[in-house]
């Protein structure tokens, strides 16, 4: 699978499919998170989207453009509630490592 591939799936099993397994098989152990709200290694990952997902069933985060270059890909989405609109937009942006997300940093913007 290739890395714009494996991001697109990634998002389309975890944060939108709910899928609490999806990072055992996508991302590393010890993933390296850049976003302060959330800790480091693949557990803290789980365990942060776990939590929202409980308190915000309809969280949904739709692709708008992918960009990839070597082991890096850039993601723009924005953030939709159950009625469509959208809520924020953000840049993702993940370094690839064996097939799997080793490292992640994000830029969101509240709408």
């Amino acid at each position: 699978m290739d890395n714009k591939s494996l991001v697109s799936e990634f998002y389309q099993q975890f944060f939108n499919g709910h899928d609490l397994t999806a990072p055992l098989r996508m991302v590393r152990e010890d993933y390296i998170q850049h976003n302060p709200g959330v800790g480091q290694g693949r557990q803290a990952l789980i365990d942060a989207f776990s939590e929202k997902f409980q308190t915000d069933p309809s969280f949904h985060l739709e692709i708008q453009l992918m960009i990839a270059e070597g082991d890096m890909v850039a993601v723009y989405l924005k953030n939709t509630g159950p009625d469509g609109r959208t809520k924020a937009r953000v840049v993702d942006i993940y370094r690839i490592e064996g097939g799997m997300l080793a490292e992640h940093w994000d830029v969101p913007q509240p709408v």
